[in-house]
This record gives C-alpha cells, structure tokens and sequence, in this order.
C-alpha cells in the first residue's frame, strides 16, 4: 500500500492507495486543517488512529514550498517536512517529497479528459512541455518536461516571482502594494484567496468603489464572500475584483507558458478555478493569456485547460511514489489530456 498526501497551507489530504495491475486504487482518504497541527506527523499519527494501516512499501507528499535535498519549509505553514524524518516514523519505507505543483502536475498526467474544462478552442496539442499553474492559499507553478519519450515534472517558485502589470490600472496597483509591501510584490500578492481580498481593497480604498454590504457582513471567508458576489452578478466592486484576478491569472498563465515553451498545454489546477470557472470561459483569460505581441500566434495554439479534479496532487503524489509516471508514454498521454 501506498501513503500519499497533498499538504497545503489551509488544509492537509492523505490518502491510502493500493496498488493493481489496472493503476492505483484509492482506498482511504481523509482531509484536516493544517494549522491545527504543528507537524505533518501529527497529521498522520491522526489518519492513523482512524483507521488500521496496512503495512506500506512507500509514500509521497507534494508539499506545498520549496523541496531542497529532502527538506520542505512550507511557505504558508510553520512545518519543515524531512523526508528522513517522515521514513523512520513510517518504519523505514522510502518517502517521496514533492513541491505541491510538481505533485499535481505528475496528477494530470492520470486524469480523464472529462475532467478538463477547454479555455482554448483553437489550442491544440504538440509534443513537448506542459505548464501547471494554480491559484489557491498561495500561487503555484510547474513544468512537465519532454524528452521525447515521456514527461520529468519540474517544480518552480514561480509564484514568487515579481507582479508585472499589464494595464493602466494595474500600474496603480503595484504602486500601491509597493507601500504595502516595500521589500518585494509577488504575483502571488494577487493571485491567490487573499489575493482576491487584496484586489477588492485597491477598488475600494483607490479607486472609491463603494464596499459590498455582503461583503461587509461576511462571517466566514471574506474572499469567498467577494467571489460569490462576482458570480452571482452583485455588486460591482466584486465583479471588477474577479474581472481584474482572472485579467491578472490569465496573463501569468502566459508568462510561464513562454517561459516553459508549454507547447504541448497549459493546465489550469488550484481550488479557485473550478469555483470562477463561468469567468474564466468568458473571453478575459484568454484574452490576456494570448496577449504577447508578437507571440500571440504561438499561444493562440497551445491547450489551455482547467483541471476540475481538486485531488489531481494526491494523485501525483501516489503515483510518483509507486513509480509509475516517469513510465508513462507519449502517445498515451497527450491522446488522454
């Protein structure tokens, strides 16, 4: 059997796979709010205790941060998660860590093409790489390398890369994040949930939009009650939020794009895609994500798809712990995505 787990700044997946002849079975799965542990560990001494483990033969995490020589300190939690550490509590399996894109890139390779939703009528696939980019607690990017003969997942911290902005408006936005944030404005500082509170804030205190009462009287998560707005067509200082996030994702989309000659596709994952998905097929996206100048024609062709399945890093996680991605072929998968 197999341990996987996508560890993310807001929550923690685990999931038990065993492996057949047909590919991998998801057995178990259970899901947890990070911060309330203070280490991966105790998240799974806790799966644990809900259930009877088999004996395991290894196990994979994509871990949402930077993996150096087997060690990840997340970027949006207080963990420093060791590879080592992780085997000796396991029993000496061998443990597999991942950044959380690199795992959800491996992901998409196994998923269905039901679960894809085209941004891109005209894009169509080539042989070579793929791009993952994902909005979520914090801003995710990958690559899947092609050799020629299959795919090598690559993890980047993209995400952390400097804001570039494409507009007007957009200039006025990184003048005021610069007072926000003086050292350094990542993209991530606008896409991402708090990204989306972000945007509603430079609306309202900037440019004088009046605040949204739902908004205003939000319990929960303000960004989700933003979103919710935009999508339900209320009030329009959440509208222009959304309308500037996806304006925003959509032209990063196509920075990695040319970064990693995504020829083969650029893929979509990240819990907030699915939720705005209406938005993102509305032309903006697109719009911005082809928006290069002179390689417009070159973007206007490549796949751009959002992956509708939220487990795709467990997924990846599993399968690179079993070892099965690095044998998968090209054929197989550039029909299947």
């Amino acid at each position: 059997m197999i341990l996987a787990g996508d560890i993310g700044g807001t929550k923690t997946v685990l999931g038990l796979f065993r492996p057949t002849p047909d590919g991998l079975v998801l057995e178990k799965e259970a899901s947890f709010a990070s911060r309330r542990y203070g280490a991966l560990e105790a998240v799974i001494d806790e799966f644990r205790q809900r259930l009877s483990l088999p004996p395991l033969t290894a196990a994979g995490f994509g871990v949402a941060g930077p993996v150096v020589d087997g060690v990840c300190r997340t970027t949006n939690l207080p963990w420093a998660v060791s590879a080592a550490r992780l085997a000796d509590h396991l029993g000496g399996v061998p443990v597999y860590l991942l950044n959380d894109l690199e795992a959800a890139a491996v992901g998409m390779l196994h998923l269905p093409d039901g679960q894809f939703a085209d941004l891109n009528p005209e894009g169509r696939a080539q042989p070579g790489n793929r791009a993952v980019i994902a909005a979520g607690t914090g801003l995710g990017e990958a690559l899947l390398y092609w050799d020629g003969r299959r795919f090598h997942p690559m993890a980047t911290e993209g995400g952390h890369c400097d804001f570039a902005p494409t507009t007007p408006r957009q200039d006025r936005l990184l003048r005021w994040l610069r007072e926000r944030h003086p050292a350094h404005v990542s993209v991530e500082r606008v896409l991402s949930g708090d990204g989306i509170g972000t945007l509603y804030d430079f609306l309202r205190e900037v440019e004088g939009m009046a605040p949204a009462s739902a908004v205003t009287a939000a319990s929960g998560d303000r960004n989700a009650a933003i979103s919710g707005c935009a999508l339900r067509g209320e009030a329009p200082i959440c509208r222009e939020a959304l309308a500037l996030f996806v304006a925003i994702y959509g032209a990063e989309a196509g920075n990695l794009a040319l970064k990693g000659l995504a020829t083969g596709g650029v893929y979509v994952g990240g819990g907030i895609a699915p939720r705005i998905l209406p938005l993102l097929r509305d032309g903006r996206f697109l719009g911005h994500f082809v928006a290069k100048g002179r390689f417009e024609p070159l973007l206007r062709g490549m796949p751009l798809r959002v992956a509708l399945e939220p487990r795709a890093p467990l997924w990846g996680a599993a399968h690179y712990a079993a070892d099965l991605p690095l044998s998968l072929r090209s054929s197989d998968n550039r029909d299947q995505l």
